[in-house]
């Protein structure tokens, strides 16, 4: 498939929504990688049980044991590399951002070949409806203003689940070392890439619909510890390989 789709997924089984990976499958150029981060409930059986009913688009890769999101997506975003796809991105297994907007985040990429970088944005406007709990919207508020500083990039939504990325040296080369945090890891995704593209290679697109799932795993503690680690990530990304551009 042209475009390969990762999904991760731990204990997903009562939460992952097989009519919105369909919907995802609509489009003949688009491939699903649902992995499973060595959950303990019956999420390997189910996404096994999927695939299975469409082979050749969709493959399940299993990990041996929970390694959190942050490897999750680079493990599957590795296997979408070497499976030939052209363009490759992550969205959650809940499905908070819905499948017809990946869609449209798809055709966006498309759309533009100056463009290599498409980010989801949970920005709340006119039409839109994002649904956010008020905790998780003005941590997050706080998150990206950080986090943009950090990466001297002018991105209003850096935790949306929901990016896509053309296939190519710079994204390669991104994939290669292991993330510093297992929730800020788009952070430092993005920073590695800022190294090598110019700012215009980004776009960030605001989502018309978002909806905040229950039983989310992030907790307070999780979103303090990510909002530290920009501070490790500013520092290791001073270190990562520059392109002049």
């Amino acid at each position: 498939m042209a475009t390969q789709i990762v999904v991760p997924c731990y204990n997903e089984a009562h939460r992952f929504q097989a009519d919105e990976a369909l919907t995802l499958l609509v489009r003949k150029d688009v491939g699903l990688i649902l992995v499973n981060d060595g959950s303990s409930d019956t999420t390997g059986d189910l996404l096994e049980q999927f695939a299975a009913s469409h082979e050749a688009r969709v493959v399940v890769l299993h990990l041996d044991q929970n390694r959190g999101k942050a490897e999750a997506v680079r493990a599957g975003m590795q296997l979408a590399h070497e499976r030939g796809a052209e363009i490759t991105g992550y969205m959650d297994g809940d499905f908070a951002t819905p499948a017809d907007e990946m869609l449209r985040l798809i055709d966006a990429l498309l759309k533009s070949e100056t463009t290599s970088v498409v980010l989801g944005s949970r920005w709340q406007h006119l039409g839109a409806d994002i649904q956010r709990q008020p905790l998780r919207h003005y941590g997050g508020r706080v998150f990206a203003t950080l986090a943009s500083q950090v990466l001297k990039l002018k991105v209003y939504d850096t935790q949306c689940g929901a990016k896509l990325f053309r296939v190519g040296e710079p994204l390669i080369a991104a994939l290669q070392v292991p993330f510093i945090s297992p929730w800020a890891f788009d952070v430092e995704l993005i920073g590695r890439l800022r190294q090598q593209l110019l700012e215009s290679a980004f776009l960030e697109v605001p989502l018309n619909r978002w909806i905040d799932v229950a039983g989310s795993k992030i907790s307070l503690m999780d979103m303090i510890q990510a909002t530290l680690s920009l501070f490790v990530i500013r520092r290791a990304l001073k270190a990562w390989p520059k392109t002049s551009k």
